[in-house]
């Protein structure tokens, strides 16, 4: 482009007339944007070069733009990052006078810095930041040899240094975050400094220019263009050069940018953001594991020799589909997600679980590839999205990765109207989505607390969706959390349930904090809005993880201690007496079937049957488990043995049911049998035999297989991970009267191999016989009720129970 097609003539070179041709450029409404940066530079260049050329520089001096820029990217109010380069054989003192100072006349910042190419790399080399404008660096006038040597003098220290300074620039880029906080969040974000501003995305092109790592391309141009136009308007409409976006300039800035209000611009902002943020955490990963390799790479060599082939990554088994390697998880080389729509579900609860990320490559595959869910949802992937929530903080990273390849508006639509949206109260830390998650997260930790952990996470996820509609949001809300809920697989009594908790999560703190409890209308008023206990117990829960999820103003001991007596004397109105837990069921025909064989046998009898849910989108029902019915003569240790062999093959279970059946005198001498009716799927592979499992089964009960033995072995050799950070196991005793002939315990702990069997050795220790169990898992929760009875049949006195209770606690594992 010529000095007439940048909007200017050669006549403009003097401060006066750039001055007029920079006002004239900037006051053209039909070029906002990268064509008016790029003419705004160059006319800039222009300007420069006649000043330098005034100045009858001698040979060997250069006049270069470096940083922003040296890129080109010139912002209305953006400082002018400028070296004079020269080699040593003359003064440039009185060059530099005649250069600055007709720049500070016009009242323009002005970064500057005059020195040999010696001098810029000995800079360059003690000052990251200076480094990294040199790695900008473009001449703008004078020997163009020298700048070209000096930027290739650069690269190269650059390059080499890599191994150093990518760990400094990473520090760098989180302190700077944990300074200014995150961008895609913040009400009034700094656009440049904030995690997922400008600064991440020159630290990203510093990262490619090394050559060890590359950032994900896919949007990030579009989201860096994003927030220069944001700025360019920013700092036309305040005359400032500012880089935070205020409140009380939000709206004039989008209008500026011809956006409809303040709202719709925080929302590019932070999808932009949130687009850059990825990226650096996809980035900052690969760099770390490229330098890992570097650094082992030579000491393998030494002990393999030179010529031993480069060892293959370990690939660790996390779940069906999903394995751990270099520190991600991956997809497993057999995954097929065209034919498995749980996979993208799966692979983020196992991610999450297993405190990993979810590898970029997976997630992109997934949204390309996978198959999407019937509705309503399997069973599996509503299990898998409470599991995936109830991994506490590891969920953020992974279900950002989701969200960054739009998996999570696909899985639920309704997320679209709450993404990136922001609230416009100081209270709140987050954006509504994000506070969402951040709301399951803290639910995570409180799990213990409720005997329906999944509806109290799949809450929290929902308890604010309404925000995206018109009106009050927890009307809205509970509309579309009734039909979410249906959407992934809850019953309608249960859709009922999370439909409540949406409506009223406001409900408990707002009572407490300006009503009277002493007044009975208040607490009876709560108590026809609740309904019953079990939503009481989950809404105080959600109370609490919604105020911690707001931010630090929301909850105080002061709050905590009004709800809580507002609960009790809920509870006390909606229950008087504790209702009796649920007797087992009769047993089925193929139960009783087993039951006779068994005891007509004397052995264990095993029946396997798949399980399927309803026809998917190509008319085929999918398998989602498999239900095991066991069924054995009474006798002792049975549950640990049965539990401990499930474990050993690797087998999950997702719930059981342990009851004794008495069957007609004449069929044997006992005339007793236990049944085990157990649904289970394999975590990875393929399901084992039935005859291996009975014949295992058989010795474990004979003693000849050592269970626990096996499993702690198996325990010890698995890899440590971060994992889950979970809330401590809990163990009850259900109220007397509770059940008529047994004692029943309630056991809620983290679902993890080998559990049941735990619990089933620490009850036969306590000397107490199992009358029936009732197992199930709530995603990575389980929630059992054990019936349990003296050695004579006898339900257990409250001092035994609670002895029982405790130590059947301890032996369970703890964070």
């Amino acid at each position: 482009m010529t000095s007439t097609e940048a909007g200017h003539t050669t006549e403009d070179s003097g401060p006066g007339g750039y001055a007029a041709a920079r006002l004239r450029l900037l006051n053209q409404e039909t070029r906002p944007g990268p064509p008016r940066r790029t003419a705004l530079a160059r006319l800039t260049d222009d300007w420069l070069a006649a000043l330098h050329a005034a100045a009858d520089p001698p040979r060997g001096t250069a006049l270069v733009a470096v940083g922003g820029y040296g890129r080109g990217e010139l912002s209305p109010r953006s400082d002018l990052d400028l070296l004079l380069l020269h080699d040593g054989t003359a003064d440039p003192a009185a060059i530099a006078d005649r250069l600055w100072y007709p720049v500070w006349d016009l009242g323009l910042a002005l970064d500057h810095s005059v020195r040999t190419p010696a001098e810029a790399r000995g800079t360059a080399a003690d000052d990251l930041k200076a480094h990294l404008g040199l790695l900008d660096a473009r001449p703008l006038a004078g020997d163009l040899g020298l700048v070209a040597a000096l930027r290739t003098a650069v690269l190269a220290d650059w390059r080499n240094q890599a191994p150093r300074r990518l760990p400094e620039l990473r520090e760098l880029c989180e302190e700077r975050a944990e300074r200014h906080g995150e961008l895609p969040h913040l009400l009034e974000p700094d656009l440049k400094e904030a995690r997922g501003g400008l600064r991440d995305t020159t630290a990203l092109r510093a990262v490619a220019a090394s050559w060890l790592a590359d950032a994900p391309r896919d949007g990030l141009a579009e989201a860096r263009r994003t927030l220069l136009d944001v700025r360019d308007a920013l700092h036309l409409t305040t005359g400032r050069a500012t880089d935070r976006l205020a409140l009380q300039e939000q709206d004039q800035v989008a209008r500026a940018l011809g956006l409809l209000d303040a709202d719709t611009l925080l929302r590019h902002v932070y999808e932009a953001a949130r687009t850059i943020a990825y990226a650096s955490d996809v980035t900052w990963r690969e760099v770390h594991r490229v330098l890992r390799a570097r650094s082992t790479r030579p000491r393998l060599r030494t002990l393999l020799g030179p010529r031993a082939n480069r060892p293959q990554p370990e690939r660790t088994p996390l779940a069906e589909g999903v394995v751990e390697m270099d520190g991600e998880a991956v997809l497993a080389r057999t995954a097929r997600p065209e034919r498995d729509p749980v996979l993208p579900l799966r692979a983020a609860a196992a991610a999450a679980q297993a405190g990993l990320p979810l590898s970029r490559h997976a997630v992109r595959h997934l949204a390309t590839t996978a198959r999407s869910l019937p509705v309503p949802w399997p069973a599996e992937a509503r299990e898998q999205l409470v599991t995936l929530l109830g991994a506490g903080e590891p969920t953020l990273p992974v279900w950002e990765a989701l969200e960054a390849e739009g998996l999570v508006t696909r899985l639920i639509p309704d997320w679209e109207r709450v993404r990136c949206r922001p609230q416009r109260n100081p209270v709140h830390t987050w954006t509504v989505d994000r506070h969402l998650v951040e709301t399951a997260v803290r639910a995570s930790s409180l799990t213990r607390r409720v005997g329906r952990p999944d509806l109290l996470l799949v809450a929290a996820l929902l308890h604010d969706i309404g925000k995206g509609w018109p009106g009050d949001h927890s009307v809205a809300g509970e509309t579309i959390a009734r039909d979410v809920a249906a959407r992934i697989g809850f019953d309608q009594a249960d859709a009922a349930v999370l439909a409540t908790l949406v409506r009223h999560h406001l409900l408990l703190v707002e009572t407490a904090t300006r009503r009277d409890l002493d007044d009975p209308a208040t607490v009876e008023s709560v108590a026809r809005a609740v309904g019953t206990a079990t939503t009481l117990e989950l809404l105080h829960a959600l109370t609490e993880a919604d105020a911690l999820a707001t931010g630090p103003a929301a909850w105080s001991a002061w709050r905590a201690s009004l709800v809580a007596d507002l609960v009790k004397r809920v509870a006390a109105a909606l229950t008087g007496d504790t209702p009796p837990a649920p007797e087992p069921a009769a047993p089925g025909a193929e139960e009783e079937r087993l039951a006779v064989e068994a005891l007509r046998t004397g052995e264990p009898v095993l029946a396997l049957r798949t399980q399927h849910e309803t026809a998917q989108q190509d008319g085929e029902p999918e398998p989602v488990g498999v239900e095991l019915l066991i069924a054995l003569p009474d006798q002792p240790g049975v549950l640990p043995a049965a539990a401990g062999v499930l474990a050993l093959h690797r087998l999950t279970v997702r719930s059981a049911d342990l009851r004794a059946i008495d069957l007609p005198t004449e069929l044997g001498p006992t005339g007793s049998v236990l049944v085990l009716n157990w649904r289970v799927a394999a975590e990875y592979g393929s399901l084992p035999q039935a005859g291996r499992l009975r014949a295992d089964l058989v010795r474990a009960l004979d003693g000849s297989l050592d269970v626990a033995a096996r499993l702690a072995a198996r325990d010890a050799a698995y890899p440590r991970r971060r994992g889950v950070q979970a809330p401590p196991p809990r163990v009850t005793v259900a109220p007397a009267g509770s059940a008529a002939r047994a004692t029943v315990l309630e056991v809620r702990a983290q679902d993890a191999p080998g559990l049941l069997h735990r619990i089933g050795r620490a009850l036969e220790g306590a000397a107490v016989r199992v009358r029936s169990a009732h197992v199930s898992t709530l995603g990575a929760n389980a929630v059992d009720t054990v019936y349990v009875t003296d050695e004579a049949g006898a339900p257990l006195t409250t001092e035994e129970a609670l002895e029982v209770a405790s130590g059947l606690e301890r032996a369970l594992p703890r964070p």
